[in-house]
């Protein structure tokens, strides 16, 4: 970038206030300089000069949000500052087109982004800021569908964009060295969120009929708001911590703290000798011989036979970077309790009073096109978060209705082979696509499971709804075969362990289920895709057809020479009748007939 260039994106953050320690004080031409942020950031380069400086200079955290806390009141200016704040907060591997660069510069910029990106979302820690975004989007609310205006619709829908570029950004653990137990900076924003009141309103948005146009973000939030918790964890959180639990928590720690000692003295023992000393003896190890055929001599006693070997001291041969095994990137965190009594609560709020319309308005959507393609996979999220915090916390059929029945597993089905298709299309995206099944495989495992605690509730209508769906499950030859066909797609370099393991339990659950439906069904018909070839003429002995043939044109002349004879007869006994004009055609001769003629 050039000097003149930094040296006008300097000015203009300049020209944006100053902030005394009280207030922050606007400039006169504070929206202007605004605008020419947002200008500039459009115009920006590959290497995206203009947004590092910016977040170098952390304009954000200085400028722009004591801006959007204090000066709220300006429609146009908030309008303006709410734009450039989402602007900022983009997603890094979107920048990118979701590719993480491979060239070593390249690559430095990506984390430079990223972690200015971190840096800024300790900022959004603060419940003014929420508090702020909340009211606004709550007044909008209170208006009439009708009486709303396209603008206020915009700014429900930045509000919301900008919710989920802040929650978007990863965590830092190595900066942050936060234990389980503790609250992170994901978590300091969620608490921000929910003392705001801004969790509650999405939580309605979900729930109201009339806003079916923002399902798609509030699903995408929901899922980096529970991004690092498991249903498990959320559903054995009580109102009080029991006696289990802190024995639990103490053990963890003992846990932790007794690995830390290892690693320090593990450290002080590679200092202190880091010179072998060989006045300890050797020693010769019989019954194994090394190179030169004589007993092999170590300089250390070795504690156990099987530790001697020759390859101590070989370089390990290194693998090549396009035949590593796939790594999981999902990080699993225990949260502060407080955090995670709140979104308890949360999950409980959104089963009951959303669950079932939201998910049909979504699958409506993903189904008719009008998502991102990225959509589906939010969805399988949703449906195996939800359905299995369903089932491990109080298990209501009723409140996970919409998303089981046989539609679901065939839509399941065939986005798992779609997305089979894609790896084998699209090979530089083979990373996506493979997250994307795992998250399929998940929603398939626990309908399965869901199906199973059907099995044993006490209501006899659930039973008989799980047997309606798996009679559907079991006759049909695709459903059947799906389990095979992804252990035959499986390996190591497209897929992660974690997802063998789901891959691998979903087999036993499925086969679990078809046992059972098998020894309480005597009569199982399986429909299967039968090839129907061709039948195969049978051919006659060839001694028969050439008698009957002998017989049939023998029989035939005979008739044709009862016919013609008498004609013949006639115009051999009179030579008048025969037509002189006739000239005779000789085969004999290369002449053709017309030639003849």
């Amino acid at each position: 970038m050039s000097s003149l260039i930094s040296a006008e994106v300097t000015a203009t953050c300049n020209a944006l206030g100053f902030n005394d320690e009280i207030i922050y004080n606007l400039d006169p031409y504070c929206k202007e300089s605004i605008r020419d942020l947002i200008r500039y950031l459009r115009r920006d380069s590959e290497n995206h000069e203009i947004r590092r400086q910016l977040g170098s200079s952390k304009v954000l955290e200085k400028d722009l949000i004591p801006i959007l806390c204090q000066h709220s009141s300006n429609e146009e200016l908030f309008d303006l500052n709410l734009r450039l704040l989402i602007n900022l907060m983009s997603p890094v591997i979107l920048l990118y087109k979701e590719e993480l660069p491979s060239e070593k510069v390249s690559r430095n910029y990506y984390l430079q982004l990223l972690s200015q990106l971190q840096s800024a979302k300790a900022a959004f820690a603060d419940e003014k800021i929420w508090k702020v975004l909340a009211d606004k989007m709550g007044t909008i609310l209170k208006l009439e569908w009708a009486d709303r205006g396209e603008e206020k619709g915009f700014i429900i829908e930045r509000i919301l964009i900008l919710a989920r570029n802040v929650l978007h950004v990863p965590a830092n653990s190595n900066e942050e060295k936060r234990p389980d137990s503790d609250a992170s900076i994901h978590d300091q924003v969620l608490w921000a969120m929910h003392t705001s009141g801004l969790i509650d309103l999405f939580v309605y948005l979900a729930s109201s009929e009339n806003e079916t146009q923002y399902y798609l973000h509030i699903l995408e939030i929901i899922s980096l708001i529970l991004r690092e918790q498991t249903p498990e964890f959320l559903a054995n959180v009580s109102a009080s911590r029991s006696a289990e639990e802190k024995v639990k928590d103490n053990a963890a720690l003992l846990v932790v703290r007794q690995k830390e000692i290892e690693e320090k003295a593990e450290k002080m023992r590679k200092y202190a000798g880091a010179r072998h000393s060989r006045f300890g003896g050797t020693f010769v190890v019989k019954g194994i011989k090394s190179i030169g055929d004589r007993d092999m001599v170590v300089h250390k006693a070795p504690k156990e036979i099987t530790q001697l070997t020759f390859d101590q001291h070989k370089v390990q041969p290194k693998t090549p970077k396009n035949r590593l095994p796939m790594q999981d990137t999902q990080e699993v965190r225990k949260s502060a309790y407080s955090i995670r009594l709140f979104l308890k609560e949360f999950c409980v709020e959104f089963l009951n009073g959303a669950y079932n319309p939201f998910m049909f308005a979504v699958r409506e959507k993903i189904s008719r096109g009008k998502a991102q393609p990225n959509d589906e996979s939010y969805y399988f999220w949703a449906l195996a978060f939800f359905m299995e915090f369903n089932r491990l916390y109080k298990f209501q059929v009723k409140l996970v209705s919409e998303t089981l029945s046989v539609h679901i597993f065939h839509f399941v089905q065939s986005q798992l082979e779609t997305w089979m298709e894609m790896m084998i299309t699209d090979k530089k995206k083979i990373p996506v696509w493979s997250k994307r099944m795992h998250l399929a495989l998940k929603a398939y495992k626990e309908l399965l499971l869901t199906l199973a605690e059907m099995d044993r509730s006490s209501d006899e209508g659930v039973r008989a709804s799980a047997k309606s769906i798996k009679s559907n499950l079991f006759y049909v030859s695709d459903y059947r075969d799906l389990i095979f066909v992804l252990f035959t797609k499986f390996t190591p370099l497209k897929f992660t362990r974690s997802y063998l393991i789901d891959l691998v339990e979903t087999a036993h659950i499925f086969m679990k289920h078809l046992e059972a439906y098998c020894k309480n069904t005597h009569h199982m018909v399986v429909q299967t895709s039968k090839k129907t070839g061709k039948k195969k003429k049978k051919k006659k002995s060839k001694k028969g057809a050439g008698a009957a043939a002998k017989k049939a044109s023998a029989r035939d002349l005979e008739m044709v020479w009862e016919m013609v004879g008498p004609e013949v007869s006639a115009l051999l006994q009179n030579e008048d009748l025969i037509p002189r004009d006739v000239v005779p055609f000789d085969a004999t001769l290369e002449m053709s007939m017309g030639e003849q003629k």
